[in-house]
């Protein structure tokens, strides 16, 4: 590893048994501002600026009490939700294993299996005021079927937000380029007074992940969403 140019950027030298790209992935995470931050800040993931951005645009944690964090590993936007919001009872879910977070309770389990809704609100131990999903499928890299398959666990996130949000409450999902599909937009149109669509800073330029901000949560469940 060494220093070079006027920007004192980072180089990795290429070590056996590296590939090309995973030297060039390790390159960009040394050389990312926001990795930079993360680590100074305590956050464990440069995605809390993510939310941070998005909740500066949104106002999406303004009064919150109850968040479910669906997709929560490694945990950078359950601590941001806890640090803007200390008292706030916050549930997250994921496959992966999330070390604790003071004041979250952590799920390791599929969001897709039939117990998983009961169980998250069970935990909540109420009607949620916002729900964030910043799950995504595991690529195959076939963009229609990784699009198709991200697309899935939105739609299913967006079924659980009906069933679960308060009145007024809101709704986030990372979807990809192209924003999420017309039908799961006009779902929410139906369920919610404003739908948009944003890429925060913090989201790399050459990232096909946008977001859909939903707010307003008119409290009709509607399966089709």
């Amino acid at each position: 590893m060494s220093r070079g140019g006027s920007g004192g950027r980072t180089r990795v030298k290429t070590a056996r048994g590296r590939t090309a790209a995973s030297t060039r992935w390790l390159e960009r995470q040394l050389n990312d501002p926001y990795v930079k931050k993360a680590k100074a800040e305590g956050y464990r993931s440069r995605a809390a600026y993510k939310l941070t951005e998005l909740d500066e645009r949104f106002s999406l944690l303004r009064g919150v009490e109850r968040v479910v964090d669906l997709g929560v590993a490694p945990g950078g936007w359950a601590q941001v939700v806890r640090k803007m919001r200390p008292k706030a009872i916050v549930v997250g879910i994921d496959l992966l294993p999330t070390l604790p977070i003071e004041g979250v309770t952590l799920l390791q389990m599929d969001f897709m299996a039939d117990a998983a809704p009961d169980l998250l609100s069970e935990a909540l131990g109420g009607q949620a005021d916002l729900v964030l999903s910043d799950m995504a499928a595991n690529t195959v890299g076939h963009p229609q079927t990784d699009h198709l398959r991200t697309m899935a666990l939105v739609e299913a996130a967006a079924d659980f937000a009906n069933q679960i949000l308060r009145p007024g409450g809101a709704f986030v999902a990372k979807v990809l380029a192209g924003g999420a599909d017309s039908g799961l937009v006009a779902g929410l149109k139906r369920n919610f007074t404003t739908v948009k669509h944003a890429k925060p800073p913090a989201s790399r330029k050459d990232s096909s992940e946008w977001y859909v901000i939903a707010q307003g949560f008119r409290g009709t469940a509607d399966s089709d969403a």
